[in-house]
């Protein structure tokens, strides 16, 4: 069924998606993953739609879909990102790009907080990769804004969630505190996915979550 139909048929029928992401441990027992609602992993397809409506330079479009998708099914973090993306990059507004990140970083916060806070949470596992992501556009935008201790402070907890820090987040610590602007440059930071592994062995999806990898962008 096509997103656009699935549009229609929620909003005859009234329904809405089932939400709340959690915690739980990783099946290699080496780590933690958070776990998407089941409506978010069964959507993979949908999210693929709208990333070909960017590519179509359909961004409009893109965005009215995935507050769609985030009006069913609040805790959908690679849509808030992908909000916050569109937002910093197709209206230059960095502002709405924070509230963006921020709710999707939130969501995995409160999930790996209300589990105590385990680690390590690895930011190549397919299902933590879109939560680092909405986490390192937050602390882009609060660097941007000016608001270097807030960026710090969310730069250190994903350092904290994975001390391996494969996404060389350590190397923002230094240009933040200097600068204030991370050394990311934005086409980088933003790039839809690029090279993502998704957990059916595909790409820019996150349809099943108990696969892992170690080479995500």
């Amino acid at each position: 069924m096509s997103l656009m139909a699935k549009k229609q048929s929620s909003r005859k029928s009234g329904g809405a998606f089932r939400n709340s992401v959690s915690v739980e441990r990783s099946r290699s027992g080496q780590g933690w993953t958070l776990t998407h609602p089941a409506d978010v992993r069964e959507g993979a397809e949908d999210l693929d739609e709208v990333r070909e409506m960017i590519a179509a330079g359909e961004q409009d479009v893109a965005v009215d879909e995935l507050r769609w998708l985030i009006e069913n099914c609040t805790d959908w973090i690679e849509a808030h990102y992908l909000l916050g993306k569109l937002a910093v990059e197709t209206q230059g507004d960095v502002p709405l790009g924070r509230a963006h990140f921020g709710f999707g970083y939130q969501l995995g916060e409160r999930a790996l907080r209300r589990a105590d806070n385990p680690t390590p949470v690895p930011a190549m596992h397919p299902a933590n990769r879109p939560w680092y992501d909405a986490g390192r556009g937050l602390a882009w935008s609060l660097a941007e804004l000016g608001k270097r201790d807030m960026a710090l402070e969310v730069i250190e907890n994903l350092l904290r969630c994975d001390p391996a820090d494969p996404l060389n987040l350590r190397e923002w610590i230094d240009e933040i505190r200097t600068s204030g602007a991370p050394i990311v440059e934005l086409g980088g930071l933003f790039a839809l996915g690029e090279g993502r592994d998704n957990h059916d062995g595909t790409t820019n999806t996150t349809k099943n979550q108990d696969d892992e990898t170690s080479d995500e962008p």
